[in-house]
């Protein structure tokens, strides 16, 4: 037998606030029309400003939970994926284990920004193979509104706050691709490209948060191709065709981006999970909203197979194939 990592549940947290491109019109020099044909956005999520990105983690893991059955002493780890957390240390992550109540095990952050949660993903579902924990907590959280650069447009618009939340669990698999769980994940990076999407500040630079400056266009072509690269990957890798695959869930940034993916896949439009045009981007929160959403509505059902893929600044990108 083999242990497989299951997501037993799902969870999120999308602020009160709601900014529409016609609240983006008052701040910056766009148009609704403008946002949309180049994002797909039409409406994005903003934190409060007391709210941190530790508060929006706790709400999104409280509703995994709920929706588990299960309370926090039922958890043996925290992994959070975020980019903004509310201070350099200690982690987002031990603060909701505090909060919730878990007990013991690791808790930490991972920062690989868009991708966070497939680098998360992947790291909890190595974890639970080895046998250290058989439930972890893992949230993407961002509050990317406390980073942008209100007076950038081609930025300003584009990112978002919330958090999403999945209980992993081990179970018995039996080795093949029809198993309930993570079955494979695919991770890549290239620091050459550092310099197309990156933050003009940090604690041993600047000592400021910084802000969001990104070549849209070299990001938007790197992201295509190297989306269609880790595909073809994911499916070389475990003997599998596209038509295989029930679900694309993506990364939520661009919906040219996701077109151009579900596409390589040979998939309809109504097979991919799509919430960039209410969500904005909410980079390493996009996937497990975006999965929680579908889960919720009933879209995506136990044994659906699924597919996760993302790319963020570094570059760093990457993708997972997972049986929910």
């Amino acid at each position: 037998m083999t242990i497989r990592t299951t997501i037993r549940s799902t969870g999120s947290y999308l602020p009160e606030k709601i900014m529409t491109n016609a609240d983006m019109e008052k701040i910056f020099d766009t148009t609704d029309e403008w946002i949309v044909q180049r994002s797909g956005i039409r409406q994005r999520h903003f934190a409060a400003k007391d709210e941190t990105t530790t508060d929006m983690a706790i709400a999104a893991a409280k509703d995994a939970l709920k929706s588990a059955g299960l309370e926090g002493s039922d958890i043996d780890g925290v992994i959070v994926a975020t980019s903004t957390p509310d201070s350099t240390f200690p982690s987002v992550a031990v603060k909701v284990q505090a909060a919730l109540g878990v007990k013991g095990g690791p808790a930490f952050d991972i920062q690989a920004v868009c991708s966070g949660f497939v680098y998360a993903l992947t790291v909890a579902d190595s974890l639970v193979r080895t046998g250290a924990a058989k439930r972890f907590l893992l949230i993407g959280a961002e509050k990317f509104s406390s980073i942008v650069n209100w007076e950038d447009r081609t930025t300003g618009v584009l990112f978002a706050d919330g958090a999403g939340a999945v209980v992993l669990e081990a179970a018995e698999g039996k080795g093949t691709v029809e198993d309930r769980g993570i079955i494979s994940t695919h991770l890549h990076s290239d620091g050459s490209l550092k310099d197309i999407l990156y933050v003009d500040g940090g604690v041993s630079s600047t000592g400021t948060a910084g802000h969001i400056k990104m070549e849209g266009k070299e990001v938007f072509r790197h992201a295509v191709s190297m989306m269609s690269e880790v595909v073809a990957e994911v499916l070389e890798h475990n003997n599998i065709t596209a038509d295989q695959i029930q679900w694309l869930v993506p990364h939520q940034a661009n919906i040219r981006i996701i077109e151009s993916t579900g596409k390589k896949l040979g998939m309809s439009m109504d097979r991919v999970v799509v919430t960039v045009d209410h969500h904005g981007n909410t980079s390493a929160a996009s996937i497990p909203l975006a999965l929680n959403e579908a889960v919720k509505d009933g879209r995506i059902r136990k044994g659906d197979l699924m597919l996760l893929e993302a790319l963020g600044g570094g570059l760093v990108w990457g993708a997972a194939l997972v049986r929910y």
